[in-house]
């Protein structure tokens, strides 16, 4: 079976059977950024600040584990806020989901910034949902946030049009991450059993496909997630992956049924939304 085009990828999103799922790198489209885009940038502005052990320095949750144990977490959420402070500006990609004609059920976000709540935050009908760090919160998997950015109750969640889930959390509006070895330990333990996995996000998947802009599958933890919150949805996914693949991400697309579109992520997005990449100022003004 052939991949769809670039503008079947479009009609698809535009009717909801394709969910986008948006990782650090959608932030790489608009080169020169404050916003660090990749677990390799922002592991360099934690260290940078704090002195770790040499041979955790580029590992982004082993390192947030050393200033979680030694400076304590709210040392450790200081850095995040510090590295994500700068306001969101939202991509040509943020732009066009969040403006589509017939607004997106889900949308699936894994990194800590709020680029794309800041593209939908023009309108009224969508609420987030957020992991948390068992290490601030015991009881709790998520938080919910309404437009608004107020606290919201789960049930809510049935109410809005566009749910933008962040599983690892986001800076906005409460500052919640999941970073380090113990808040993923947490997580993983009970993922296979979905228990984290908001139930309202449950139902939106079901039948429905994936597409992967701005991810990677190279370590344990990508692969992890993706295969969960991917689990009982449709069987055939897709991903823009350029380049080379590592021997473990060949592996993990292969058997979760993902199509590879090995082309540029700019090149994918300025096709799909018909704007170049570089309009990102000029599709949020």
């Amino acid at each position: 079976m052939s991949a769809p085009t670039v503008s079947q990828f479009s009609d698809d999103l535009a009717t909801g059977r394709i969910i986008p799922y948006l990782g650090p790198e959608v932030l790489g489209l608009a080169p020169g950024g404050s916003i660090p885009s990749s677990p390799e940038t922002l592991v360099e502005l934690i260290t940078a600040k704090v002195t770790v052990p040499h041979k955790i320095r580029k590992n982004l949750t082993a390192a947030s584990q050393y200033v979680e144990n030694f400076k304590h977490r709210k040392t450790l959420v200081g850095l995040l806020q510090e590295a994500f402070k700068s306001p969101p500006e939202p991509t040509v990609l943020h732009s066009f989901l969040a403006g589509l004609a017939n607004p997106l059920p889900l949308i699936v976000d894994v990194w800590y910034d709020a680029s794309m709540a800041a593209a939908l935050a023009s309108r009224s009908d969508f609420g987030q949902v957020q992991g948390v760090s068992r290490a601030e919160y015991l009881a709790d998997w998520v938080h919910y946030f309404r437009a608004d950015c107020t606290k919201a109750e789960p049930e809510e969640a049935a109410g809005w049009t566009t749910l933008l889930y962040k599983p690892l959390g986001s800076i906005a509006p409460a500052s919640n991450f999941i970073i380090s070895d113990s808040d993923y330990v947490e997580v993983l333990t009970e993922i296979d059993i979905q228990t984290p996995i908001p139930e309202r996000v449950k139902e939106i998947r079901t039948g429905r496909s994936f597409l992967f802009l701005g991810c990677r599958f190279r370590n344990q933890l990508e692969r992890s997630y993706a295969r969960q919150i991917m689990k009982r949805s449709s069987d055939r996914h897709f991903a823009v992956l350029e380049g080379d693949l590592t021997r473990n991400e060949a592996r993990f697309i292969e058997e979760q049924g993902i199509e590879r579109i090995d082309m540029p992520l700019a090149e994918f997005v300025s096709e799909l939304t018909g704007m170049p990449t570089e309009s990102r100022r000029a599709a949020v003004a």
